[in-house]
C-alpha cells in the first residue's frame, strides 16, 4: 500500500506491448530491475502492464532486441495531474477569483435600515453612522461590533432613548425609540402659584392671575405668589394662574480634593494585530512585532466571515493594544482651590433645573489638612420657584 501511494505521487504509465517476443521482453525488464505490475495478457501477441514514469526510457532497448512495439495508453499520478491543472489554470484561477470576490462582497455593507425614527432623527443617525464607518460599501471587518455601535449611537444622538442594532447578512437593521419630550401642558384647571422653596423674588411675569408678591420680597415655601382668584371681592372667580416667578435661591456644596493623586492614562501609543481564527487555531495576518508595553489595555473585536448568507467557521480578529502609563498629579494651593471650585460648580449643575443659572458663589470655609483641600461654597442660583396648587372649592384669597 505504501509503494502504491509513492508510485501515485511520482507518476505511473500504463504500457501496451505487441509482438512475438513478449515473454523475452518481460524477462529482460525483470532482469534489468524495472518494476512492473498489473500485467494482463490480451491475446497471444499483446500484453499491458504499469511502470513508474522514471522507467519509461529504459523500455526502448529491451523492446528493440525483442522486436516488440510499445505504446503508452494511460498516464496517471502527480506530474500528470499537475500538468492538467496547469493546462486548465485559467479556469481554476477564474473560479478561485469568483469565490474570493463573492466572499468579499458577502462581507460588505449593502443596506442600512432605520425604523422608528422621524426623518430628522434618521438623517442625524445616518450622519453619525457615516462618521463611524457604517456606510454602503464598507467592509464589516472595519466596523465596530453591534454592542459598541449601540452604545455610541445612544451617547451621540441625544434625541433617542434606545436603539437596537442587528446585522443580518449584509444589512444593518436599527430599531429606534425616540425620547418623548413632555410638552408643558397648559393649566386649564383653576390653580394658584405658590413658592416651591425659600427665595428672593428677582423677576416676575404673570400671564394670568393676581400677583401677591413684589420684587425683592423674600418668600417661604408654600407662600402664595399668584392668586387664581380674580375679580371683585364679592364676585371672585377661579382661573388657572400662570406665569414665571424667578427667585434667587441658595445652595451649599462641600467638596474635598487631594493635593496629590495618581491615575492611569493612555500615552497615545498603540499597536494593532490582525489574525484569522479557524476554530481554536489563530493565524497571524498582520502585526507580528511585539509591542513591548509594560502597562497596556487591549481591545479585541471579532467578525465572522460569511459566504452569502452562511457563516463560515472562520473569523477575522482585530486587536488593538494601547499603552497605559501612571501619572501623578500634584496641585499647588491655588490650583487645588480653583479645581475644587470647578468640581463644586459641576456638582451644583447636576441638582439644579436645566434652565437655572448660577448668579454667584462665595467660599464659606476652606482648609488644607492631611494632603486634602476641603471647601464649603455658597451658590446663588436664579430659578423659577413657582409651582401650581389646585384651587379647592371654598378657598379664599
Amino acid at each position: 500500500m505504501k509503494n502504491q501511494w509513492i508510485n501515485l505521487f511520482a507518476g505511473t504509465l500504463r504500457v501496451k506491448v505487441t509482438g512475438k517476443g513478449i515473454e523475452r521482453f518481460l524477462n529482460q525488464l525483470t532482469r534489468s530491475g524495472i518494476l512492473i505490475w498489473n500485467v494482463k495478457r490480451h491475446g497471444t501477441e499483446a500484453v499491458t502492464f504499469q511502470i513508474n514514469v522514471q522507467d519509461a526510457k529504459k523500455l526502448r532497448v529491451p523492446a528493440r532486441s525483442s522486436q516488440c512495439k510499445i505504446r503508452f495508453i494511460e498516464r496517471a499520478g502527480g506530474p500528470f495531474f499537475l500538468r492538467r491543472i496547469w493546462t486548465n489554470s485559467g479556469f481554476l484561477v477564474g473560479a478561485a477569483a469568483f469565490l474570493i470576490i463573492l466572499m468579499f462582497l458577502s462581507n460588505m455593507v449593502w443596506g442600512i435600515e432605520i425604523r422608528g425614527a422621524s426623518p430628522a432623527i434618521e438623517h442625524q443617525i445616518r450622519k453619525e453612522l457615516a462618521d463611524m464607518g457604517v456606510k454602503h460599501g464598507s467592509l464589516q471587518f472595519t466596523i465596530k461590533n453591534v454592542d459598541l455601535l449601540q452604545r455610541d449611537l445612544t451617547d451621540k444622538v441625544k434625541e433617542i432613548t434606545w436603539v437596537g442594532v442587528e446585522l443580518r447578512g449584509t444589512t444593518y437593521h436599527f430599531q429606534v425609540v425616540e425620547k418623548e419630550e413632555p410638552e408643558k401642558q397648559q393649566a386649564y384647571t383653576p390653580q394658584h402659584l405658590v413658592a416651591a422653596k425659600k427665595a428672593t423674588i428677582v423677576k416676575m411675569f404673570v400671564e394670568e392671575g393676581e400677583s401677591m408678591v413684589q420684587l425683592n420680597d423674600v418668600v417661604q415655601p408654600g407662600q402664595l405668589l399668584v392668586s387664581g382668584l380674580i375679580g371683585k371681592e364679592e364676585e371672585k372667580k377661579p382661573v388657572p394662574a400662570r406665569g414665571e416667578i424667578l427667585g434667587e435661591t441658595w445652595y451649599k456644596s462641600l467638596v474635598e480634593l487631594p493635593l496629590q493623586s495618581t491615575f492611569q492614562v493612555f500615552s497615545g501609543n498603540e499597536a494593532r494585530k490582525y489574525q484569522l481564527q479557524l476554530g481554536k487555531l489563530s493565524i497571524p495576518v498582520w502585526g507580528f512585532k511585539k509591542h513591548g508595553y509594560n502597562e497596556f489595555e487591549s481591545e479585541e473585536s471579532m467578525h465572522q466571515i460569511k459566504f452569502l448568507k452562511w457563516k463560515l467557521p472562520i473569523a477575522f480578529v482585530a486587536k488593538t493594544i494601547r499603552e497605559r502609563e501612571e501619572v501623578t498629579r500634584t496641585y499647588t494651593k491655588a490650583e487645588a482651590i480653583k479645581s475644587a471650585r470647578e468640581l463644586a460648580r459641576k456638582d451644583i449643575k447636576k441638582i439644579i433645573p436645566e434652565d437655572a443659572k448660577i448668579k454667584g458663589e462665595e467660599i464659606l470655609h476652606q482648609s488644607i489638612k492631611n494632603g486634602k483641600v476641603r471647601m464649603s461654597i455658597h451658590f446663588q442660583i436664579i430659578e423659577d420657584i413657582a409651582k401650581g396648587q389646585p384651587i379647592i372649592q371654598g378657598d379664599e384669597e
